[in-house]
């Protein structure tokens, strides 16, 4: 009994935590509208969870009149200083080489308890980048990383349901405000993800390993077959396994090299590992070690079984 109270009161400042963050939050800023922020802002504007979403431009990016045309957006920032001084939440949602500049800029105009947090794929690199350049409003600031998205890029490629049942992980430090936590939570679950906290660290060394190296790796395979006199013949003849594995090699290549920068030592610790892998398989082939090469594949094979199902 005492165990469904606890629950109903749960439940309860739940429901007063979303209604609460609802009336609070009435603007939403965004820089970057591509895959990642499109999505946001589509199913932002379907649970109405702002009475207005502004995106900025970037520079030779995509013109976001259609998307203000088209309701995504209710308009095109003209003023940022302005438009972050009234701004409840800003989502930085562009490549992670571009969020120390755009933390620079929003600082000035910051109030107090706006909610700044982003979308990229490394995360100990912002919040250093967030503890230089915000200063004493680092605590508003909190990253995120929905592990939702495809190999196709920008606005165009927006999803409504991109979030729908999928991680988003949200950075752990000390000094990030609770009140802001749970208020970034409630967004993303708003949006349909299951979130979940760890530190940066932690975070970088995990998306190495399952990111940011198969990635590279795709990346490889296609230049492997770039440097090929008969490029033409292997690319017509590849079927369903190429087209499964290189499908990421297709992601943008700008923000890949951004990635690669802002956790290169995550990564280069990776690539010595898989370079040991290969090392190891070339050794079973060059030395006809069948019943290890066997043992090798059937243990990858059973590995990616039992996580598939």
């Amino acid at each position: 009994m005492i165990h469904g109270k606890k629950q109903a009161h749960d439940s309860h400042d739940t429901i007063y935590l979303k209604i609460t963050s609802v009336l609070l939050m009435k603007k939403l800023l965004i820089f970057g509208v591509g895959l990642i922020g499109g999505s946001v802002a589509l199913k932002a504007r379907e649970q109405k969870l702002f009475s207005e979403i502004v995106g900025v431009s970037r520079a030779g990016g995509t013109d976001l009149n259609y998307f203000v045309a088209n309701n995504m957006l209710d308009y095109i920032s003209s003023n940022i200083p302005e438009d972050v001084s009234s701004a409840d939440m800003i989502l930085i949602a562009t490549p992670v080489a571009q969020t120390q500049s755009i933390l620079k800029k929003i600082y000035p105009n910051l109030l107090k308890n706006t909610i700044i947090t982003d979308v990229g794929s490394t995360k100990l690199n912002v919040l250093n980048e967030a503890k230089l350049n915000l200063k004493d409003k680092y605590n508003q600031f909190i990253g995120s990383h929905p592990i939702a998205g495809s190999e196709k890029n920008g606005a165009g490629a927006a999803q409504l349901d991109l979030f729908k049942n999928k991680n988003i992980i949200i950075t752990e430090e000390d000094l990030s405000s609770t009140v802001a936590q749970k208020k970034l939570t409630l967004f993303w679950s708003s949006l349909g993800g299951i979130v979940s906290k760890m530190t940066a660290k932690e975070h970088d060394q995990i998306f190495s390993t399952v990111s940011h190296l198969p990635h590279l790796l795709a990346f490889n395979l296609v230049n492997l077959i770039n440097k090929k006199k008969n490029k033409e013949v292997l690319l017509n003849f590849a079927a369903s396994g190429f087209r499964d594995f290189s499908r990421i090699a297709a992601s943008s290549p700008e923000m890949w090299r951004d990635i690669c920068l802002a956790n290169k030592d995550s990564i280069l610790q990776d690539l010595i590992l898989f370079e040991k892998e290969i090392c190891e398989l070339k050794s079973f082939l060059e030395l006809n070690e069948l019943a290890n090469l066997e043992k090798y594949l059937k243990n990858a094979s059973t590995t990616r079984k039992k996580w598939s199902e």
